[in-house]
C-alpha cells in the first residue's frame, strides 16, 4: 500500500471557506471521491491525507478553484467537476490526446491545470472568453482548437479577427491595398496559423476561403454558419463592437474571445467590451468564462517573472477599471 502523507491548507477567510466548500459540503465531497483523498474542514484549515499523487493534486484542485472564486465571485459544482477532471487528465500534457495532430507529426496539448481548462471550456460550450496575461497561450491554443474541428470536419471555416485600435479602425491612411493596411494588426494570428500549418496549406486555406483573417471593423453586417470565430485581443474592442461580434455566431459555430485586461490600448473614456461582457454575460448556458493568471504563463521563465512586475507596478498606481 502506497505511504499515506497529510498536508494542511489555510485559507484568507472564513467567508472564503464557506464558499470553497459549497452547500453541505459538497465540493469537498466531490474532491474526495474524484481524487481519492479524505479531506476534512476546520474553520478556515483543509486537511488533506491520502497518497503523496492524491495529495499534490487535491491541493492543486484548491489552488484552481480558488482562482475561480478569485475572478468570479462564486464557484458552481460544474466548476469542481471539470477542475478534477482537468486534474485527473494532467498525464495528457505528455501524450498525444489533448487537441490534435499537427503537421509534422507534432501534438498540441495543453501545458498547464488553467490551460486544461480553458481547452474543456472550448470542447463544451459554444461561446468562451479567455482571459490572461501574455504568454499563457490564449491565442495559440484557440486557434488549435478551431484547426481541430476543421480537419475532423466539425466546422466548415476559421475566421481570425482583431481590432486594429491603433488606426482607429479607419485604415485609409496606410500604405498598400487592404492586405498591406491590416496586416501589422493580423500579424499575430498569422504566426499562430503559421505555427500550427504548414504555410502552403495556410495559404491555400486563404485562397479558398476555408480560412479568413479581418479586422474587427469588417465583421458588421455578417452571419457565420459552421465556424470557429476567434476574436483575439478583445479588450481593445468597445462594447458596442463586443456586442456586434457576439452576435455573428450562426448555426453550428463556435466563438472563441481571447484578450488581457491589463493591457487595454482603448481611450480612457471607452470602456473594454471584454470586461464588460464578462460582467454582463455570467451564467449563461453554453458560455464559459476562464481565467488564465501567471501560472499559466508558457514562454520563456523570465516572462512569468516580467508580468509579474508590470502587474505589481499597475495595483500600486492605478484603481480598478471599470
Amino acid at each position: 500500500m502506497p505511504d499515506q502523507i497529510s498536508k494542511n491548507l489555510t485559507l484568507d477567510s472564513r467567508e472564503e471557506a464557506i464558499l470553497l466548500f459549497g452547500t453541505r459540503d459538497q465540493n469537498l465531497k466531490l474532491i474526495r471521491d474524484g481524487l481519492n483523498v479524505r479531506v476534512v474542514a476546520r474553520g478556515d484549515t483543509i486537511q488533506i491525507e491520502g497518497t503523496e499523487e492524491g495529495v499534490v493534486q487535491a491541493e492543486r484542485a484548491f489552488q484552481q478553484l480558488r482562482s475561480v472564486l478569485r475572478n468570479n465571485g462564486q464557484m458552481t459544482p460544474e466548476d469542481v467537476k471539470t477542475i478534477i477532471e482537468v486534474i485527473r487528465a494532467g498525464s495528457e500534457r505528455v501524450s498525444p490526446q489533448n487537441l490534435t495532430m499537427l503537421d509534422g507529426g507534432k501534438y498540441l496539448r495543453p501545458r498547464t491545470d488553467g490551460q486544461g481548462r480553458y481547452v474543456q471550456a472550448m470542447r463544451e460550450n459554444d461561446v468562451v472568453l479567455c482571459i490572461g496575461p501574455a504568454g499563457t497561450g490564449k491565442t495559440f491554443l484557440a486557434v488549435g482548437m478551431a484547426v481541430t474541428m476543421l480537419r475532423q470536419g466539425m466546422v466548415k471555416k476559421i475566421v481570425l479577427v482583431r481590432p486594429a485600435v491603433e488606426a482607429g479602425e479607419r485604415l485609409g491612411f496606410l500604405p498598400g491595398d487592404l492586405v498591406a493596411k491590416i496586416n501589422p494588426y493580423l500579424r499575430p494570428l498569422f504566426d499562430a496559423m503559421n505555427d500550427l500549418i504548414d504555410a502552403e496549406q495556410v495559404r491555400k486555406y486563404m485562397e479558398n476561403d476555408v480560412v479568413e483573417i479581418v479586422p474587427l471593423a469588417f465583421m458588421r453586417g455578417r452571419t457565420l454558419n459552421n465556424a470557429v470565430i476567434i476574436l483575439d485581443e478583445g479588450q481593445n474592442a468597445t462594447v458596442s463592437q463586443m456586442k456586434m461580434f457576439l452576435t455573428r455566431m450562426g448555426m453550428g459555430s463556435k466563438i472563441i474571445v481571447t484578450g488581457d485586461t491589463t493591457q487595454i490600448d482603448l481611450p480612457p473614456t471607452s470602456k473594454s467590451g471584454l470586461i464588460d461582457a464578462v460582467q454582463r454575460l455570467k451564467g449563461i448556458p453554453r458560455l464559459s468564462i476562464v481565467h488564465l493568471d501567471t501560472k499559466d504563463i508558457v514562454r520563456h521563465a523570465l516572462v512569468q517573472e516580467i508580468v509579474n512586475a508590470y502587474d505589481d507596478e499597475l495595483r500600486r498606481r492605478m484603481p480598478p477599471r471599470s
